[in-house]
């Protein structure tokens, strides 16, 4: 394993930056956006103030940096005791935790993993050519994966192209995001097309094709009860649940969650599906939360602290960890009254955070919640690995941190 030396901080990718207007720019009147679909009104927002903030340097540290010769890190993905990173090139690194060691590859002729999904046994890679491998996991002795099919198969596209039905197989534009339903053994991958497409794993057969926003979908969440969260560059999350009685279209709209016009580029949901996250272009995380006896997601507030827009969530126990394009991450904790607290600023990349993941204790062991390990890949090729402390219960003043963000209704 090569470790990274020297690794100075230093500006995010300038294309990144937010870049102001120049004065010799003449300002002209805009007419006023038209109103976002209909959804309860935002309310009140719980966000710490982070131009006064004081973190405890020693509740969060680095302990492992690691630079291979893969080009940019684009997706990761964790379960049972293993990370799987894909970046630029053909493999696909499988990190051993908690001593975090390379324990293993998989390689294909395909460039660009863009998305992983792990579930049980299985690992689920979206390429740069729009087409998903498939691996099944082995454990004898060693760790082992094994090639088993990639989505659309041969055979499905051919008879599809021969049907005239081939824009209905395969996306048309790149695939940005894997969710898997474990119940129901189907896989949703949506792309950059405006579509979400629903796979059979016992045949990796394309059965259904949502049409879900009319602009690009960046991310997509799946809850434990099968109802499926879509993020967009419309601004917009929207929720679809699953109608075995529906006949063609078995997913069906339920509500639209505005943004403030603010593209979404990322989701998390927690582990109860109480509470749904969504990171945005503006650099804002907002959250909605589940009502106990409706049901019905109701907006929560926004937290704020990155400059740049929020590339990637993830949510694990109380915390809720991000990455963004100002080349850090930010870990929040959840107290038990509805109100965030952020308890550490990852710095260290050299470019933007591409994509993270978050677990809690020192091993993948669920009941040690006083640690967060945090595993971050930028866009500079590096892999970090953190760990991070929660001291706010001795630290954090009660009802100190609210703060109105949209305007009470």
């Amino acid at each position: 394993m090569d470790m990274a030396s020297n690794l100075d901080d230093g500006p995010p990718n300038p294309s990144f930056a937010m870049r102001g207007s120049s004065r010799h720019h003449r300002r002209l009147p805009l007419p006023p956006p038209p109103p976002p679909v209909s959804a309860p009104t935002p309310r009140l927002c719980f966000t710490p103030d982070t131009s006064k903030l004081e973190l405890d340097p020693t509740a969060y540290r680095c302990i492992s940096s690691v630079l291979k010769k893969d080009g940019q890190i684009l997706c990761i993905s964790a379960a049972n005791g293993l990370v799987y990173t894909g970046s630029q090139g053909n493999i696909i690194r499988v990190w051993k935790l908690p001593e975090f060691t390379e324990c293993g590859q998989l390689k294909t002729k395909a460039c660009m993993v863009v998305a992983l999904q792990v579930s049980n046994d299985r690992v689920y890679a979206a390429y740069a050519d729009c087409k998903i491998r498939v691996w099944r996991r082995t454990w004898e002795g060693l760790v082992k994966h094994v090639r088993m099919a990639t989505v659309p198969t041969a055979g499905s596209f051919v008879r599809s192209y021969i049907a005239g039905k081939d824009k209905m197989m395969k996306h048309l534009g790149p695939i940005s995001s894997l969710a898997f339903n474990t119940s129901d053994d189907i896989l949703y991958s949506a792309s950059l097309d405006k579509t979400v497409k629903v796979w059979r794993i016992s045949d990796f057969k394309c059965i259904e094709t949502i049409q879900a926003h009319p602009e690009p979908i960046n991310a997509i969440a799946l809850a434990d009860d099968g109802v499926l969260y879509t993020a967009s560059d419309d601004a917009t999350v929207r929720v679809w649940r699953r109608n075995f009685c529906s006949g063609a279209r078995p997913h069906s709209l339920t509500v639209t969650l505005p943004t403030k016009f603010s593209p979404v580029k990322t989701l998390a949901l927690t582990s109860d599906g109480g509470v749904l996250y969504g990171g945005c272009t503006d650099g804002y995380v907002h959250y909605w939360l589940k009502g106990w006896f409706s049901g019905q997601l109701q907006y929560g507030g926004a937290l704020q602290g990155h400059t740049h827009a929020v590339m990637c969530l993830a949510s694990v126990s109380n915390y809720v960890a991000s990455g963004s394009a100002d080349s850090t991450s930010r870990v929040w904790v959840r107290e038990l009254d509805g109100l965030h607290t952020c308890i550490a600023v990852l710095q260290g990349h050299r470019g933007p955070i591409r994509c993270i993941t978050a677990f809690t204790g020192r091993a993948v062991d669920e009941s040690a919640e006083e640690d967060c390990t945090v595993c971050t890949g930028s866009l500079d090729g590096v892999l970090k690995v953190w760990r991070v402390r929660n001291t706010t219960s001795q630290t954090r003043e009660p009802s100190q941190n609210t703060r109105d963000y949209f305007e009470l209704s």
